[in-house]
């Protein structure tokens, strides 16, 4: 029985989607300006430097993808051998351009209403909301209570929150109520009853998730967020690949906080790490020893989280570089009937204005021992990736989407 393994190089755009105007974002095209300062000698660090060098990604597609995409190959990333995958691109369907949206996407359930947001204006919560959460949570206050950056935040914070035991509650301009803590200091399991509770006060104004930020540190120099992050979700509201695949019989293993964003249905096993290339370890071991008939599905939130929101290119293109290069150990790893699919949630471009993510099409590179190689162009949604997995393991198709697997 067949396998499949999807893994979402969270935030890796490859153009403004066409759609991208509504939301301030024409012209964003994460890949190619990556691309572009690379190759302009602007990216260059300590740990890279040159043009951008993924030449596996290449081999799969990934330059033919961006070309079908924006109408250009991004610099360095022509390729004159013959093709190792399957590619294409997609657009979003989804109405915003968030992680639960491009997630449930994949998994064939568009997001077809609008989250609520929080405004710019400070403070940007309702008093309500947070005098609700400070008389239930019995806390002596809150910090921020603003939109902001995770990192900048807690470097400003930080030391306040320790002295005060006030956590640290932020947005951004996703539908989110972020609360950053102290692991030691405020209680890593205390954070996460103040998220529980804030959890079920945010439900009327429509938000999607509340997320737990604990860090360690003492001071702005040290302070460091750990990977014991939590996400409450919503829970998708149409059941996704993942339930229909666990309810027919199979085992979707998660990596990372796909089952956050999923809010834990249809996942049979959770994996933990911290760190794109930990993650990557992590998934080897899981892809390793799952059985037929599973899924194996992680989520690389390094790309977004330290390099695409903190406008961070020569770090993202690092990051991009050490993924590329654990792919022919992935290749080699697979066996007979498994399929590979390699794609994103969203843009973040790091040279855009801001730090919000942005709404660009997404590239989809397919590998397997038994997946024939060559395009098949612009998928209409996200969808079609979930649709295509459920073709290839043999389960009912879903509600939404298209296989690309038969032309």
């Amino acid at each position: 029985m067949a396998r499949a393994i999807i893994i979402v190089a969270d935030s890796f755009g490859i153009g403004s989607a066409p759609d991208a105007a509504k939301f301030g974002d024409q012209g964003s095209d994460t890949l190619g300006h990556i691309a572009e300062q690379c190759a302009k000698g602007l990216a260059d660090s300590d740990k890279r430097s040159g043009p951008l060098n993924v030449p596996n990604m290449v081999a799969l597609g990934l330059g033919e993808a961006a070309k079908d995409a924006t109408g250009r190959v991004p610099p360095g990333l022509d390729h004159g051998g013959a093709m190792i995958g399957a590619f294409g691109h997609a657009k979003e369907l989804s109405r915003g351009k968030d992680t639960p949206s491009g997630h449930w996407e994949i998994a064939g359930v568009p997001v077809d209403f609008d989250w609520g947001y929080f405004p710019l204006t400070v403070p940007t919560f309702p008093a309500e909301l947070t005098d609700a959460l400070i008389e239930q949570a019995k806390l002596p206050g809150i910090l921020g209570n603003c939109h902001a950056s995770g990192t900048t935040i807690i470097a400003e914070l930080g030391e306040e929150h320790i002295k005060t035991g006030k956590p640290i509650c932020y947005t951004s301009a996703d539908s989110v109520f972020q609360i950053a803590a102290h692991e030691e200091h405020f209680g890593l399991e205390r954070l996460y009853e103040v998220c529980e509770i804030a959890f079920k006060l945010v439900e009327p104004y429509n938000i999607g998730r509340v997320i737990a930020r604990p860090f360690v540190g003492e001071t702005p120099a040290d302070f460091k967020r750990t990977s014991n992050r939590r996400d409450l979700a919503v829970p998708p509201h149409k059941p996704t690949l993942l339930d229909l695949f666990s309810k027919s019989g199979g085992m979707v293993i998660s990596v990372g906080k796909i089952a956050d964003i999923y809010a834990h249905r249809g996942i049979a096993k959770k994996v933990k790490a911290s760190g794109n290339m930990a993650l990557f370890d992590a998934m080897m071991k899981e892809i390793d020893e799952a059985p037929d008939n599973s899924i194996v599905f992680t989520n690389l939130v390094d790309f977004d989280m330290e390099f695409g929101h903190r406008r961070d290119v020569a770090g993202y293109a690092n990051a991009l570089e050490e993924f590329d290069q654990r792919i022919p150990e992935l290749r080699a790893a697979l066996k007979p009937s498994d399929l590979v699919i390699i794609t994103a949630d969203h843009g973040c471009d790091p040279t855009w204005r801001g730090n919000d993510h942005t709404r660009e099409f997404v590239p989809i590179l397919a590998f397997g021992p038994a997946i024939a190689p060559g395009p098949f162009g612009m998928r209409e949604t996200f969808a079609d990736i979930g649709q295509t997995v459920a073709d290839h393991l043999g389960i009912a198709p879903l509600a939404t989407g298209t296989s690309f697997l038969n032309g």
